[in-house]
């Protein structure tokens, strides 16, 4: 019986099997085998022996580890026996000089670097999609708006390389966190690896080369917590930016803005009683997602606050944190680029609401020039906010009103007045900042 809606209706399947309870199993074999083999090397357990471990532990079932685990109750010498019992007599040095988390925080190491590969790739798709809806439309004159009101003009390319760039720094974090984050280690007990002797230290090396993630290079019985914090801080980042997209589009897509849609099928329903309908559920599912995948950070950073070399506390949390979080970031980000490969950008209504106010919004334009043809800047803003505001109160263009004023055209003569209107002409280096953000993202991650 299905419970937690990732069963049934979020997850991608390829993240869902990273974190799938058999591919845990088969991550904590594959640490237990490179225990051996780096003993193996070392000269800690007989180099046949490791040699037989690597060859048969991968046989060993979660099915038959379940069962030993309902009658010992403690689930990782449920798997070190069911491990043993199919190595033969090679299954005595099964977990020797290790201790639970050893094994346990390495088979970790190794699933978050399976969902990093999953979740680079698809920052890199997502990065081209954006730049490419940049290139495209980096000519797109619109209304640029601040704190909900009509502003300066902007563009839609200027928008998507924003949103790029914020894509390509996540990208940049991966990379950075990557080694700080799949990470595995073999301290022991309390982490002094007293059991491994003087060759503790190089048996961690070579197990976790074996392994090919990092090794730590101190901690007591887990690999310390601000590692992981550091994971979910940026799982919670990513979202975060998917969900600015999200409310960006959902704003724009407002009957009453009109400028995008949601791709939307032929036989698509947009409501159970309004068959009028057409939401951006997408947006708004990646919006609301967003606000479980945060939640994660805060009990994340409780996890590194364990009692001396460590009590249990943070196992259970983590049981739900690792695959919950993980799985819907994925998931979001898969469905975000989505929506923005299928976006319908409507041109006509982007230049209705980039002409609403008859060039009041264009006031700055006027005003700028004023104060380079000699006016002081404050008088300059003064004269043209009262203008602006006169425009507003009798609904009538700026353009009439600043060619009545003498102390504008004095400066500043009528037919020059329109062009400063003109909001095709006052979108600065907007193109060009397009396209030195292509450039360089393209160059380093597609």
């Amino acid at each position: 019986m299905a419970i937690h809606p990732i069963e049934f209706r979020y997850g991608t399947p390829e993240m869902k099997q990273v974190f799938s309870e058999e591919h845990r199993f088969r991550c904590i074999i594959e640490a237990e085998i490179a225990l051996a083999h780096a003993e193996g090397i070392l000269g800690m357990i007989p180099r046949e022996d490791a040699e037989i471990i690597a060859e048969k532990a991968r046989s060993a079932s979660l099915e038959r580890s379940k069962e030993i685990e309902e009658e010992i109750h403690h689930d990782m010498m449920a798997v070190v026996r069911a491990v043993s019992e199919v190595c033969g007599q090679a299954g005595r040095w099964i977990h020797y000089g290790a201790t639970s988390n050893d094994i346990l925080d390495t088979a970790t190491g190794l699933q978050l670097r399976d969902a990093l590969d999953i979740l680079e790739t698809k920052l890199k798709k997502i990065l081209a999609v954006l730049l490419d809806r940049a290139e495209k439309t980096r000519h797109l004159v619109c209304i640029g708006r601040t704190h909900g009101q009509h502003g300066v003009p902007t563009t839609y390319g200027l928008r998507f390389a924003i949103w790029a760039s914020e894509i390509g720094r996540h990208i940049e974090r991966l990379s950075q966190m990557r080694p700080r984050v799949c990470v595995g280690q073999l301290t022991g007990a309390v982490g002094t690896q007293a059991a491994l002797g003087e060759k503790g230290m190089e048996i961690q090396e070579q197990m976790m080369k074996y392994l090919n993630i990092s090794s730590v290079d101190v901690s007591n019985q887990i690999i310390q917590r601000d590692r992981y914090a550091e994971y979910f801080c940026f799982l919670a980042n990513l979202a975060t930016t998917l969900d600015k997209i999200g409310v960006e589009i959902r704003s724009l897509q407002r009957t009453e803005i009109g400028e995008v849609e949601e791709a939307f099928g032929a036989k698509q329903v947009g409501s159970s009683t309004m068959p009028h309908k057409r939401n951006p559920i997408k947006s708004e599912q990646v919006c609301g997602l967003a606000r479980i995948i945060r939640s994660s950070v805060e009990p994340a950073f409780q996890n590194n606050t364990l009692w001396d070399e460590r009590d249990l506390t943070n196992s259970s949390p983590e049981r739900i944190l690792f695959p919950e979080a993980t799985i819907l970031t994925d998931h979001i980000l898969k469905i975000m680029t989505s929506v923005l490969e299928g976006l319908n950008l409507k041109e006509d209504r982007i230049k209705q609401n980039l002409g609403m106010l008859h060039g009041i919004n264009m006031a700055e334009s006027v005003m700028i020039e004023l104060t380079k043809k000699g006016m002081g800047r404050q008088e300059a803003h003064e004269i043209i906010r009262e203008k602006s505001m006169e425009a507003l109160a009798l609904q009538k263009p700026l353009s009439v009103l600043l060619t009545g004023t003498p102390e504008v055209t004095k400066y500043i003569p009528g037919p020059e007045i329109e062009k400063l209107l003109n909001p095709e002409s006052y979108i600065g280096t907007s193109v060009e900042q397009v396209e030195r953000v292509s450039k360089k993202l393209r160059s380093l991650y597609l």
